[in-house]
């Protein structure tokens, strides 16, 4: 059973989001946290649940093909609207794929050989033909990510914000890559930011900002923070 207690943010009346922290190729675990949240939705019926996933769903884990397949085929829970987000693993496979060296190279040294591997790729073959060799619906998958999303007094992106800055008007990159001066920021932000990339051992909860990569590629947890109301709970898997 979910523990419930006070969130930093409030969502409108029947509405719930369970957003989802950086899977990197777990495909089993994500699996398996999807029947958890389902489990708690069958326990716990609301008119108006939201899935998010945060991002990073490839690289450095065994099955980033597995996890890329089950997000493409479309919502994983019959009958609740999924947004699927970027992350900054995603945005260096596509420019991988589109030919960029340097990024090419990032890519095979931050988790792009397992990946390729997992769709049955030679991470040492040519990488002019790595495009071709993966499935179109995979890459039109990641190439449709988006980059944020909001839900009432909340603002869900992969990476974070920089302060003082219009949402409008923020850097990609820093969507994608932000870590400081965005981690040690106490002031608002005028929403509160959900979001992963930096692991931590637990979720992360500020008055300002939700953590949730728990570093499930790394030995740790895959985490789902559930928000409803003015209200916040985790669940694992």
């Amino acid at each position: 059973m979910i523990e419930l207690t006070h969130a930093p943010g409030i969502l409108p009346s029947g509405r719930r989001v369970y957003a989802v922290g950086d899977v990197h190729g777990c495909a089993d675990r994500l699996t398996e946290l999807h029947h958890v949240i389902a489990e708690d939705l069958a326990r716990r019926p609301v008119d108006a649940p939201l899935l998010i996933h945060i991002g990073d769903y490839v690289d450095r884990g065994p099955d980033s093909a597995g996890v890329v397949r089950r997000l493409a085929a479309g919502p994983p829970l019959p009958g609740v609207p999924t947004v699927n987000l970027i992350g900054n693993h995603e945005d260096t496979m596509l420019r991988a794929l589109d030919g960029e060296r340097a990024s090419a190279t990032d890519w095979l040294f931050t988790g792009g050989r397992e990946a390729l591997a997992s769709w049955d790729v030679d991470p040492d073959s040519p990488r002019e033909g790595w495009l071709a060799a993966l499935p179109p619906s995979d890459v039109a998958f990641v190439r449709g990510l988006s980059l944020w999303h909001r839900e009432g007094g909340y603002l869900f992106v992969h990476a974070g914000i920089r302060a003082g800055v219009p949402l409008e008007r923020q850097e990609r990159q820093d969507l994608l890559t932000i870590r400081q001066p965005f981690l040690t920021h106490e002031s608002p932000f005028g929403f509160i930011v959900v979001h992963g990339h930096t692991p931590t051992s637990n979720p992360v909860v500020k008055p300002n900002r939700i953590g949730i990569d728990t570093g499930a590629v790394f030995g740790g947890r895959l985490t789902c923070v559930v928000l409803e109301g003015d209200t916040l709970g985790f669940l694992r898997a």
